[in-house]
């Protein structure tokens, strides 16, 4: 009863699994993802075979013994359901790797959609990691060359007024 849904923010992933009438949340943040995984389930094979079999057979025994055309309506039903399996795709299965956990989650139904979403994933994790490695990766650069007179004058003039500063915030 219920499902997933899942919300993607600037800084984390949330899955809002809906149990009768509570909600638990587990949040992602995106510094801590590691990785997300999504293959398709091995089940898919009999979701896509038993109820096409099964819808098949009704409507081939009703054709035989009942009426022609109520066998042909499950015959007809049978091959709707396999060609919309077949054009939805395997079903998936995915699971969420961060620093402190693995989660097994359901993040998408199905695998052809699951390209798409982990692209997203995959932007938002990225503009989050950019974001913070953005500042450390300018003060890190080392310069080798040798400072010029201008630098220097405006260095000490830096460092006579540094001391004066407060750093408490009071």
């Amino acid at each position: 009863m219920g499902g997933t849904r899942w919300y993607l923010s600037e800084d984390c992933l949330l899955a809002a699994k809906q149990i009768m009438y509570t909600v638990e949340y587990r949040r992602f943040y995106l510094h801590d993802l590691e990785y997300v995984m999504v293959w398709p389930s091995r089940s898919w094979r009999w979701r896509l075979i038993v109820p096409a079999a099964v819808l098949a057979a009704i409507g081939v025994s009703l054709w035989v013994w009942v009426d022609s055309t109520a066998g042909e309506v499950f015959v007809g039903i049978a091959l709707a359901w396999l060609a919309l399996e077949l054009a939805l795709g395997p079903t998936a299965k995915s699971s969420i790797r961060t620093t402190g956990a693995t989660v097994d989650l359901p993040l998408v139904g199905r695998t052809r959609r699951a390209q798409k979403i982990l692209a997203k994933i995959d932007a938002a994790v990225r503009a989050n990691r950019g974001v913070m490695e953005q500042p450390s990766a300018s003060t890190s650069a080392p310069s080798f060359r040798e400072p010029s007179v201008q630098e220097k004058s405006k260095a000490a003039v830096t460092e006579s007024v540094a001391p004066v500063t407060q750093t408490n915030g009071s």
